[in-house]
Formats: structure tokens, C-alpha cells, sequence
């Protein structure tokens, strides 16, 4: 149907485990307070807009003597570590069966490529807006207005998810319906309250 709705999918936390928590801090072998202390105040949100450079990144992300990163085996572990919430790839695989318009919008660097290698996510949704490529991150307006802008629709014919209370208010403003995420099976009851899906 030329009206139904179109999911916008966040990805870490909504999708694929983030592996911030444990296997990021495990792998500098530093406490997760301690590593977002010492870490480049701007390295980070540099490369998910897409203005740092992955080899960039890895120089300057921590400081002597805890860097500089060794980017191709954090990105082993990462590889490793990525895979999908429960009973997630289950319900993409309803949607993408039923035919419901998705796409990703996702703060994430060029490390979306190796989620890609480790669980093919394109098999259900493109990696439509990724934040290192579109240049803007959630929760600025415009990453939500530019989206629905390149799709050629109306935001609120958008229906976003995420993980983050303040993604999900700032879609609203623009237009757009909007899920927090909690699990799969919640997701899975409010698409069938916004007659997404089915029972």
C-alpha cells in the first residue's frame, strides 16, 4: 500500500547487542567510567558523523599509555561480539515476509560494516541512514526530517524505534510516531497496536 507505514529502525541496543558494556571496556582492560574518562572528548561523535577518519580515529581515541587503538583486532572482537536480541531476527523476518517498509537511522560509524559481515542485517532492511554517512545524529531534528525528506514522504507516515527515550521524543516532534524499544516481544505487540503487523 502506497500509505502504509514505514519503519525507521535504530540498531544498537534495538537490533544488535551493543557490546559497550563488557566487551569494549575488556578489551582496553579498563572499567567503562574510567574508559569514557580518558577518552577523546570528540573522537567518538567525530566518527559517527563521519568527519574522522577510522585511522584517525584509532590515533587519537585514547591517550598514552592507554593508546594508540590497535583498530584491526578491536574489530575482530567487535565482529565477535555483534549479534541480534532475542527474538529479534525473528520479528524482521516477519516484517520483511509481510512486506513492511524498513530502513535503519543509526548513530554509528563505519563499524556498520562489520555488523553487516557478522549477521547480514540487509537481509531484512538497508543500511538506509547511518549517521557516518548522512552526516547528522539522532536526536537532531534533521536526522528524522532529512530520512522521511529522502524517502519522499510524509514524517508521519514514519514510524521510529529506538532504544533511547530522548531519540524517540525527538522523532515525535517532528511528526513521526515513535516505539521506545524494551524487547522483542514488546516491540512485536505496539507494531500490532499501530496495525503493523498482525497477531
Amino acid at each position: 500500500m502506497s500509505d502504509s507505514p514505514i519503519l525507521l529502525l535504530d540498531v544498537m541496543s534495538t537490533l544488535v547487542y551493543d557490546p559497550i558494556a563488557r566487551e569494549i571496556p575488556n578489551f582496553f582492560d579498563l572499567p567503562l567510567p574510567k574508559l569514557f574518562e580518558v577518552k577523546h572528548p570528540s573522537a567518538w561523535v567525530d566518527f559517527e558523523h563521519g568527519t574522522l577518519a577510522e585511522d584517525d580515529f584509532y590515533g587519537i581515541f585514547l591517550p598514552p599509555p592507554y593508546g594508540p587503538v590497535d583498530g584491526e583486532r578491536l574489530k575482530a572482537v567487535l565482529h565477535d561480539a555483534y549479534r541480534w536480541l532475542d527474538g529479534i531476527e525473528a520479528l524482521l523476518t516477519d516484517l520483511h515476509a509481510a512486506g513492511i517498509p524498513m530502513h535503519t537511522l543509526s548513530n554509528y560509524p563505519v563499524w556498520y560494516e562489520i555488523i553487516e559481515s557478522s549477521l547480514n542485517l540487509s537481509r531484512f532492511l538497508p543500511w538506509t541512514f547511518v549517521s557516518c554517512h548522512t552526516g547528522v545524529r539522532k536526536p537532531n531534528p534533521e536526522a528524522y526530517l532529512g530520512a522521511a525528506s529522502t524517502l519522499g514522504v510524509d514524517p508521519a507516515r514514519c514510524i521510529f524505534v529506538d532504544d533511547r527515550l530522548k531519540n524517540c521524543e525527538a522523532a515525535r516532534h517532528t511528526g513521526m510516531r515513535a516505539i521506545v524499544f524494551e524487547s522483542a516481544a514488546q516491540l512485536r505487540e505496539e507494531l500490532v497496536f499501530h496495525g503493523v503487523l498482525q497477531r
